[in-house]
Parts: C-alpha cells; structure tokens; sequence
C-alpha cells in the first residue's frame, strides 16, 4: 500500500453531482453525523461559557481556570486511536451510542459549582473520553459501507459529506454562543451542564431510529479502491490488521498529523478563551453582544463547507492532483489563518475583536476542506483508526495550548495578552505539508 496523491486521484468520480435529498439514506446518516458534531460542540462550549460565569463567581485563578478547560483533552486525547480501533472492529454506530451516552451522563452529574475544581477536572475527562470515540465513528461510519448498501457515501461525496459532518462543530459553536449566556444569565450557569446532558440524549434517541441500519464490520471499504473505471468489491468479516508500521512512515501521515496538530492549537485556545478575550481584552460582556457573538463560527461553518467545494472543484473540474487540491486549499488557509491572529490584540473595539476572530476561524475552516478528509482519501478502510492518531495530536494541542494559555496570561498579566497570540499564529505556517 502506498500513501500518494496518484494512488487516490481515481476517487473523485468525473460526474454530475447527485442532489441532496432526506429520502436518501445517506444522506440521513450525514445529517445525523453533522447533528452529533453540533451537539458536542454546543456542550463543549456550553460548559466553558458556564465555568467561566462560576469561576469568576468563585475567584478562581487564572491558572486553575486554565486546567479545568483543558482536563477535557485529556481524556479526549487518550480516547482518540482506541475510538477509532473499536468503530472500525465493531461499528461506528454502536460507539456512538456508547460515546452520547457516556458524556451525556457525565454532563447531567458535573457540579454546578467552580470550588469543587477536583470533581469539575474528573467529570470533564470523562466527558472528553467520551466524545473522543465521536469523529474517528464518524469517520468509519462515513466509509464503511459499500455498494448495492444505500447507505454508502460514494466518492464524489464524500469530500463535502466529511466538511459538513465537521462544520457542525462550527454552527453549535455559533448556536451556543448566542443562546446560553442569556440562559446562563436567567437560570444560571448550572443550568447549561443540565441542558448539555439533555441535548446529548435527544440525539441519542434520533441516532438510535435513524442509525439502526447503518453498516458495522459486514461492509468494509478496501484499503485502495482499484484503478478509475473497475469497482472493488467489499469485503465482510472482521477488517484485517491496521497496516501501523506502513503508516508511520510515511511522510504524508506526518504531513496530515501535523496539519491536525496546528489547526487545533490555534482553534481550542481561540475557542476556549474567547469568552475571556471578550471580557478582560475588549471588555465587552459577551451576553450583551447579541448575534453578532456568533459571526466567528458562522463565518467557520460556511468557510469550511467552503474549502471542501473548493478542494473538489480543482481536482475534478480544473484537472488538478488531489495533493495539489488538497495542499492549494490548505495553504490559503493557515496563511490567513496566521495573519488574523495578529490582527485580534489589535482590535479596539468589540466589532474589531469579532472581526478579527471571524477571519482567523473562518480562513481555518478553509484550510480545514484541504486536510480534514485525507484520511479517507489514503487509507479508506482504516480512516477511523488514521482519524484518531491525527485526531490525538489535535487534542494534544487542546492540552497545551490551552493551559499554556492560562499560565501564560497569569505571569504576563493583561498588558502583554498579545504574546499568547502572537505564539498561536506563529505554528500555523510551518504546518503545511510538502508531502499529501
């Protein structure tokens, strides 16, 4: 097995584009994937908008703030390859199930207030293990099935299908900045870890109607799938050894790992301090900015949909390699996803602060149609397993970006926030790949 562009250019299929229709049962089951990532996004969200309401109410330090919003990496981190592991040997279905409802629970128990720090970093780990089973699933579920299944997501989907099942990380992140501080506001902090729980068991209940049929193990794409024009056939059974040591040398795989690690340094500090940015850089209180709060993940959602159209349409309209669609979209992105950054210590004003943090979200949602469905493209039948490793390092990210922020704003006090930005924005061109 090679890992290069020329061995899945075939899989982009030179024809019409089907119409999007809920009939469809693939397209339920992406529409089901995309509402799981909205869900956990609102949750992840929803609890640092809640922490920090009741880590101010406590006097919390900055430090310790910083840990508790990155206990979740932690187990999200650990969860990542064993995630993808288990979808691929028993379905991306039935983890699932088990991930909403393991972190739903864990959400309805959290404490509901800041001076419980111990039981608040347990809970948010298990919270993390949990949802670290959700996008290596995804990834398996989106791949699994093949022909005559009506649940196989064909080729020429499948670019767009893996962008809008991620873009739903984006618009609940949107959603959750415009509706739950007001319900912060009026019920309490506290009352966003109950609605977090409830929200992760209503989709619990829609994946267990309308997911019941997709493929587990039976229906396995094969690790390549042949020369443009011949089909291969799926294979049943239990899937064969993940090819590890191939993987890990080859550079590609490195190329992928690292995009996945600077994407997310720059997203997770970005997102977990925002509300902190609003309130001690632009000092703004967030509840009071209207809808205006959501334009940075508005703006990601619709870029990130973006960059897969755009991916596509210079492999298969404008003849273009995949790794030269991949890495064109790619490198746009983290360019512009560095130089918004910059902008965001400099904005006086709170439309400023929205404007800046608008740009550099939405160029990495871009940037992410360039590497987000690699995975897929070079190792189909193995894609849950490649979506944890990469994925592992994007946690690592959540980790030390994250509580490296939090110490870092504490030891350099207000006057100097800049740094912490100017250090996030520094990672992001070094991480294009030279080899996809």
């Amino acid at each position: 097995m090679k890992f290069n562009g020329s061995q899945y250019q075939h899989a982009f299929v030179r024809k019409k584009q089907s119409r999007w229709s809920l009939q469809e049962p693939r397209h339920q089951i992406t529409l089901l994937c995309f509402l799981a990532t909205f869900t956990a996004y609102v949750e992840r969200v929803g609890f640092s908008i809640a922490y920090t309401a009741m880590a101010k109410k406590a006097n919390v330090s900055e430090s310790v703030k910083g840990t508790v919003l990155s206990a979740f990496y932690w187990g999200y981190g650990v969860s990542q390859v064993p995630g993808g592991f288990l979808a691929q040997r028993y379905g991306g279905h039935i983890m699932l199930i088990i991930s909403f409802a393991l972190w739903s629970m864990a959400s309805l128990l959290t404490p509901k207030t800041a001076l419980n720090s111990g039981a608040i970093t347990a809970a948010r780990v298990l919270v993390g293990v949990a949802q670290g089973f959700i996008i290596p699933s995804i990834h398996t579920v989106l791949s699994q099935a093949r022909p005559p299944s009506s649940k196989w997501v064909p080729p020429h989907e499948r670019a767009r299908a893996v962008s809008l099942t991620t873009s739903g990380m984006y618009l609940g992140s949107a959603g959750a900045m415009l509706a739950l501080p007001a319900v912060a506001a009026a019920r309490g902090p506290g009352s966003l870890l109950l609605l977090n729980g409830a929200l992760g068991f209503v989709w619990l209940s829609a994946w267990m109607l309308v997911g019941r049929d997709v493929p587990h193990r039976e229906l396995m794409m094969p690790m390549s799938l042949g020369s443009p024009g011949r089909g291969s056939p799926a294979q049943k059974g239990r899937p064969s050894e993940t090819p590890w040591a191939r993987m890990l040398r080859h550079p590609a795989v490195w190329a992928i790992v690292v995009n996945n690690f600077t994407f997310h340094y720059a997203f997770y500090v970005v997102m977990n301090w925002l509300p902190t940015y609003f309130d001690q850089v632009l000092k703004t209180n967030l509840a009071d900015l209207g809808w205006i709060r959501t334009a940075p993940y508005l703006v990601m959602f619709a870029t990130s949909n973006l960059g897969a159209w755009a991916g596509d349409y210079l492999i298969s309209t404008r003849r273009v390699t995949t790794a030269g669609g991949r890495k064109a979209v790619n490198t746009l992105g983290f360019w512009g996803t560095a130089g918004a950054l910059l902008l965001m210590p400099m904005a006086g004003s709170a439309a400023g602060g929205v404007a800046a943090t608008s740009l550099a979200l939405g160029a990495a949602g871009f940037a992410r149609g360039g590497f987000s469905v690699n995975h897929m493209d070079i190792a189909p039948r193995h894609a849950g397993v490649f979506m944890g490793l990469s994925n592992t390092a994007g946690t690592i990210a959540g980790v030390v970006g994250v509580a490296v922020t939090g110490w870092m704003l504490e030891a350099a006090g207000s006057a100097k926030r800049k740094i912490c930005l100017r250090l996030t924005s520094a990672l992001k061109p070094s991480s294009v790949p030279e080899e996809v």
